[in-house]
């Protein structure tokens, strides 16, 4: 099973929170959540306006190890509008714009989708059961 919590953070305090939501997909292989703008094909869908986040940003899929990835899929622009990093472990790792991660089974962590013109930030934190 992997559980997955979003916060949308804006303003000048970083810790204003303006909106959460959760999902959770079982550990079966070719499992997929995404994570955009685009409400047809993503579960986590956050603010319309927020166009530093893809139609369709991230995707987390289950492999058939069972083993969970998230991948920074590639928009229709040739440079981002964000950044990603994956915080796992105490410490946080660059996602390439359309490069993949593994997530740790039995760990957690979060998944930092952040504007590069503004104070704001996409919180995806997830638990991948062991």
């Amino acid at each position: 099973m992997l559980e997955l919590t979003m916060a949308t953070l804006s303003g000048a305090d970083a810790g204003a929170t303006a909106g959460m939501t959760m999902a959770e997909v079982p550990s079966e292989p070719g499992a997929v959540l995404r994570v955009g703008r685009d409400g047809a094909v993503c579960r986590l869908v956050p603010p319309q306006d927020w166009l530093f986040v893809s139609r369709t940003h991230l995707e987390f899929r289950c492999g058939a190890d069972g083993v969970w990835t998230v991948t920074w899929l590639r928009g229709s622009q040739p440079d981002p509008a964000s950044e990603v990093r994956v915080h796992t472990g105490g410490s946080a790792t660059p996602l390439a714009y359309g490069g993949a991660a593994p997530l740790p089974r039995g760990g957690s962590g979060e998944i930092v989708v952040q504007d590069r013109s503004g104070p704001r930030s996409v919180n995806v934190g997830f638990y991948h059961e062991g």
